[in-house]
């Protein structure tokens, strides 16, 4: 990991406590790029990122010339730019895998997410339990390999290492003894230095 690298200069606008900029922080932090964060609160955005950005959404990526604005192209295009270490496996039906699977955390688990955040209706319960459920679901997949469906660190480990650090603040505490593997798999995560580096202030109090 090159944390501590210097490389490139870019421009990071992030929403410091949403996952989906969290997962482009951690990917910038595992690449080692030099980049300025600027922490944006969502309901008092910039002018100039409506500039920038035709949605005035968050996260926003400035590489030069190059804006993109949309978390999954961002990390593609890092992983690119920066090929050390690599995030996406080399082999094309790999690479098509992995971006399956992160279509599949999106679909199945980040709406739920949206309706815990919310905090609103009898919604809320029913998209935890299943939140809770599926990660339960998936933990014995760590009893055979350290990373998600993989011997190696990978993009896919950073869309859900953020999801993980949160489920604290989504309300949802896995049994102990069931989620073991999970568990672990968690600690691999959390104490990655790039991990570590890509933790905002309002992600660091969400585990104070």
């Amino acid at each position: 990991m090159g944390v501590v690298a210097k490389r490139s200069s870019m421009t990071f606008y992030s929403d410091a406590a949403d996952h989906y900029s969290h997962r482009v922080r951690i990917v910038l932090a595992e690449k080692g790029v030099a980049v300025e964060i600027h922490d944006i609160d969502p309901d008092n955005k910039p002018e100039d990122l409506a500039s920038l950005n035709p949605y005035n959404s968050l996260p926003t990526l400035v590489d030069r010339e190059l804006v993109l604005y949309e978390p999954n192209v961002m990390m593609e295009y890092l992983d690119e730019r920066f090929p050390h270490p690599p995030l996406l496996p080399v082999y094309p039906v790999a690479r098509a895998q992995s971006r399956l699977w992160i279509n599949r955390i999106e679909k199945d688990w980040c709406g739920l997410i949206e309706t815990i955040l919310s905090g609103k209706g009898k919604d809320v319960d029913k998209a935890r339990k299943e939140l809770s459920d599926s990660l339960m679901a998936i933990t014995p997949i760590f009893a055979e390999m350290p990373y998600f469906m993989s011997e190696d660190f990978s993009i896919v480990d950073c869309c859900v290492a953020p999801i993980l650090w949160r489920l604290p603040v989504l309300g949802i505490e896995l049994p102990e003894k069931p989620a073991k593997p999970l568990m672990q798999y968690m600690e691999r995560l959390f104490e990655r230095e790039s991990f570590q580096a890509s933790l905002s202030e309002a992600e660091r109090e969400m585990r104070d």
